[in-house]
């Protein structure tokens, strides 16, 4: 018989295990969110530019409306593109 490591998967086996999802912002205690910080808020927006969920990243509903206020304020300022390709 062959053993696990003789054996090649198509995918990866660990695909179906997940890491628990956690607000940052909680963890952390970070109060106040800079729309003039780009490099922090590349972080919640995909490669098109948009927004991400709170369902992919984690966040808690009250930090997520600050997250898009900022990025909508530093969209407005020309700080982050409102639609790029490949932004990341």
């Amino acid at each position: 018989m062959a053993s696990r490591d003789d054996i090649k998967f198509l995918s990866n086996p660990n695909i179906g295990s997940q890491r628990k999802k956690y607000c940052r912002f909680k963890k952390y205690g970070i109060k106040h969110i800079d729309y003039r910080d780009p490099d922090f808020l590349l972080q919640f927006i995909n490669e098109q530019g948009k927004i991400l969920p709170r369902r992919i990243t984690g966040t808690s509903l009250k930090y997520q409306k600050k997250i898009a206020v900022a990025v909508k304020r530093a969209r407005h300022l020309a700080i982050l593109p409102y639609v790029a390709d490949l932004l990341k």
